[in-house]
């Protein structure tokens, strides 16, 4: 995992996202006087907003989901590798879970792109750090087996952290090792770029720029 910059919040996530949402968790809280709109009245199903089901808020959040795309170069903010257009399964995940911060439900600054399986391995689970908080030096790749393992010398808290994350989000299954290997395997092999690489695989490409002092091209 590396460092990630949030992303300037588009222009018309507000009336697209925001503001929908807003009205909707109204309406599913029976809030009274609320502006006629079209489509079918919502169920009023909670007393107050942080009592609604998380399943139950409508998944506006999705409406952004092409943004997330171009904002992060459809890279997954966890896994670091790039979320393909055809066979990828790219998603919306909530940094702060649905179910524990209403608030945050409809607000750009919570979402992350992720492909699916990090979305389903994270859940609501408050132990994976967040990539827009964490310094690029806290993971590191080792290139022989090419597992995800915490930087040397990190504060023990840190650490455990970094550890935690790994462990949650399974970093260093089978699948994930072999996807990091080929890469990899393509770019020594003189296959793919070095600019290329970085766009699919940035983590890797970094861990692998540092070890061979490589330029950034």
């Amino acid at each position: 995992m590396i460092r990630v910059e949030l992303a300037p919040e588009p222009a018309d996530f507000n009336s697209k996202v925001r503001q929908p949402g807003l009205r909707a968790m109204a309406e599913l809280v029976g809030e009274p006087n609320l502006p006629k709109r079209r489509g079918r009245k919502r169920e009023v199903i909670a007393s107050s907003r942080d009592e609604i089901p998380a399943d139950k808020f409508p998944a506006l959040w999705t409406e952004a989901l092409p943004e997330l795309l171009d904002a992060y170069g459809r890279v997954c903010a966890y896994m670091s590798f790039y979320i393909e257009p055809v066979t990828g399964a790219a998603s919306v995940d909530h940094m702060l879970p649905k179910s524990l911060n209403w608030q945050e439900v409809y607000e750009w600054r919570n979402y992350r792109l992720a492909c699916a399986q990090m979305n389903s391995r994270k859940n609501d689970y408050q132990d994976v750090l967040d990539p827009f908080e964490i310094e690029d030096s806290w993971f590191r790749i080792e290139l022989v087996g090419y597992q995800v393992i915490p930087a040397t010398q990190l504060p023990a808290g840190i650490e455990a952290q970094v550890q935690a994350t790994i462990d949650r989000l399974k970093f260093n299954d089978y699948e994930c090792l072999k996807l990091r290997e080929a890469y990899a395997r393509a770019y020594r092999d003189g296959d793919i770029s070095q600019h290329f690489l970085r766009q699919r695989a940035p983590f890797l490409a970094r861990e692998i720029e540092r070890a061979c002092n490589l330029a950034v091209v």
